[in-house]
Order: C-alpha cells, then structure tokens, then sequence
C-alpha cells in the first residue's frame, strides 16, 4: 500500500496519530504504527522508518529498523540496544552495540508488537562465527526506504577487528556476486 494511501485509511480508520507535544518531522512517505507515553515524560512512537526515541526536552530521535540490534519487553519496560555504526569492510557496514536503554511506559498499547515486527521483519538472515576472544554476527537487514539488503557485521566485544575485517570483506563480496548472479 502507498505511502499516502495508507495515511488516508490510517485517518478514515482512526489508525495512530502523532501525541500532542510531538514536534519532530516524518519523511513524506513515513507512517506512524503505534505510540506509548514513557513514565517520566516523552514518547516512544513506531514508525513505517524506524523508533522515535525520547531525548530529554521534548525532543526524539529517531532509530532505524535496521539500527536496533535488541529489543526486549517485560515488566513494562521495552529496553532498546541500538548499534552504531563505526566503519565498513568492503560493502559490509561494521556496527557495535550502544549500552540498553530502558523505557518505563506508562501503558504499552501495540507498540511492544510492533517494534518486535518491524525489527525482526528488517532481517533477511543471520549468521554467527566464532573467532579468538569471541565472534561476530553477519546481518543482512532492510533499510528502511531503500531498495535491497545491506550486510551488517557486530562483533563480541573483544574480538579483534583484525580477524573480522577481511572476513566481511569476503562476505560482503560473495553476497554481491550471488546478488549480480540472480540478476
């Protein structure tokens, strides 16, 4: 369904609409999914883009689908591990986990399920390798907006980057043949 299209059933079906004291922008064709007030002020809000999180006076910011590595709900609390991303190897984007962040919501409405769906629902697939002093995790996420996957690499703290790099290097490029391949 298109963008504008889904705003207009959205409005005709009284789908979720943005809180009162919201002032941040959506993208043209971004969507709002669902919304949960966060106990000590400020919005958690869901969107077709990505997580709007609060940052203190008002303000949000928001998280990509594809940037969110956990999201875990219990005890009324959704925590969010959001990555970084702090280089690449060859087409391969390296990420690294920021510290959790847990939101106390006031009441949890549709948003823990919709966070979990889009988050797992950016996942094309996934694979581990062990490696001296840890591992890493091989991702090919969607992108919110964009066209096809992009390979994430997250390795364990303490895993050296050395040994890392070049394999998602090779990866990466493995994946671009067999994606040139299909074509």
């Amino acid at each position: 369904m298109s963008g504008w299209w889904r705003r207009t059933v959205e409005r005709l079906t009284g789908g979720a609409k943005l809180p009162a004291g919201f002032t941040e922008s959506l993208e043209a064709e971004e969507n709002v999914v669902a919304i949960a007030d966060v106990r000590g002020g400020g919005h958690l809000v869901a969107s077709s883009h990505g997580l709007w999180l609060p940052e203190g006076s008002g303000a949000h910011r928001r998280v990509g689908w594809h940037l969110i590595s956990k999201a875990g709900w219990a005890n009324g609390s959704l925590t969010v591990t959001e990555a970084e991303e702090t280089g690449t190897a060859g087409e391969a984007v390296l990420l690294a986990d920021r510290a959790p962040r847990r939101y106390v919501l006031s009441e949890s409405g549709k948003l823990p399920e919709a966070v979990h769906k889009r988050v797992t629902g950016s996942i094309k697939s996934t694979h581990r390798r062990d490696l001296p002093g840890g591992g890493a995790w091989f991702v090919q996420r969607k992108i919110p907006g964009r066209d096809g996957f992009v390979l994430q690499v997250r390795a364990d703290p303490g895993t050296d980057m050395a040994l890392v790099e070049p394999i998602a290097v090779e990866v990466a490029e493995k994946l671009r043949q067999a994606r040139a391949a299909e074509n």
